[in-house]
């Protein structure tokens, strides 16, 4: 490395926070390749994730155009070197690539690749990935001859030092693809876990719908020849169920589809979603906000869920004609009020009107964020929703 010690672990430092930062695993991955050319001085580096296949799931390059790399064609097979770092898990550092037994060649378009450094990736006893670096540059800012050409006394231009480098990254990238990993998972079974409670409701819902519809589409096919009037009448409610059915569906696409929490933030999506239900419903739907101070992405998700579960009640359950949406900042952390004018219930018959209305749902996601939920309402008088959670 050309940096002295004290730039040289600042960078070390650098690199490995910018892993940290990341949560998707495409994002690490490119950190982890971009990092270690840098920190090592190299024309090229390259990471792998294998499949199940004998090929690659995922293959980051830095050095290559995205030209260059267009024209070298499909991901890489596990042959040659790439192989031996997966199967015998352990370092290759070589003079030149070109001259090792193992070496198979590459496509027409390739770079030439001379002294190389390569390490697994490894997460306790399996290999995760396959690290790699090639051509190191000979001087500051400089880059190798083309086609590049071992160092003159034949030895490798990447030092041990580069290898013990690349061993430290190579350990920290393991614990930030496993962690990208994991939060990648989670998410995915969050947004499962979701769209499966959703689909329960969508289905229950809407199939109430279309049975009445059904029922009484038959009761007006029988009634026009002998009597017109209530034929007519039966058809005006084809038409509401219909309308109810659609509002229904709107509805659930806004909760399967909300604004990006990360993008937007809870109150740019909690007033899109207030204003779209609005247009979708007879009731008046608002939104306001004071002073609210973005929160962690737990708590501002969770706030989120509520708000849409607390939503769904009141304009499918009370009756109401005007549900008011409000977060202001308490604290250091923040309050939602979810209201409604609607014909509200008694909060003492909590196990009923749980299991109807999702409360204990609702409770839990609270709890889950560290805040509390509270419950007001009385019959005729609507009711109030309020969830607190403290700051971060």
């Amino acid at each position: 490395m050309s940096q002295g010690p004290r730039s040289g672990l600042a960078a070390v430092s650098a690199a490995l926070l910018a892993m940290s930062r990341h949560l998707e695993v495409r994002d690490v991955l490119k950190t982890i390749v971009a990092s270690a050319r840098e920190l090592l001085d190299a024309q090229y580096a390259a990471l792998g994730v294998p499949d199940d296949h004998g090929g690659f799931a995922q293959f980051v390059v830095d050095g290559v155009s995205d030209d260059q790399w267009k024209a070298i064609g499909p991901l890489p097979r596990q042959h040659g070197i790439l192989a031996a770092m997966l199967q015998e898990a352990r370092p290759e550092r070589l003079a030149d690539v070109r001259k090792d037994p193992r070496f198979e060649g590459w496509p027409a378009a390739h770079p030439d690749l001379v002294d190389f450094l390569g390490l697994p990736i490894r997460d306790g006893d399996e290999v995760i990935g396959a690290l790699f670096l090639a051509n190191k540059l000979r001087s500051a800012g400089g880059h190798p001859p083309h086609p590049p050409s071992p160092k003159p006394e034949g030895g490798c231009g990447f030092t041990e030092e580069d290898q013990e480098l690349l061993s430290i990254l190579a350990q920290h990238a393991a614990i930030a693809l496993t962690n990208a990993r994991l939060y990648e998972r989670s998410r995915e079974l969050t947004i499962a876990e979701e769209r499966s409670r959703l689909a329960h409701e969508l289905h229950d819902a809407v199939s109430q719908k279309l049975f009445s519809l059904r029922l009484t589409a038959q009761a007006a096919t029988a009634l026009v020849d002998r009597d017109p009037t209530r034929a007519k009448d039966e058809l005006h409610q084809v038409a509401a169920l219909a309308a109810e059915a659609v509002d229904e569906l709107r509805a659930a696409v806004v909760e399967l589809r909300p604004a990006a929490l990360d993008e937007d933030g809870l109150i740019a999506t909690l007033r899109t979603q207030t204003q779209v239900l609005d247009r979708a419903h007879t009731a008046r739907v608002t939104f306001a906000s004071n002073g609210f101070r973005a929160l962690p992405a737990a708590q501002e998700e969770a706030l989120l869920r509520v708000a849409q579960e607390a939503l769904h009640n009141a304009l499918r359950h009370s009756g109401a004609e005007h549900v008011a949406v409000r977060v202001d900042r308490r604290g250091g952390g923040a309050v939602l009020r979810v209201s409604d004018d609607g014909t509200g219930f008694d909060p003492q018959k909590v196990r009923r009107a749980g299991r109807h209305l999702g409360l204990v749902s609702m409770r839990d996601r609270a709890s889950g964020a560290g805040g509390t939920l509270t419950v007001e309402s009385v019959p005729g008088k609507g009711t109030t929703i309020e969830m607190e959670v403290p700051g971060g």
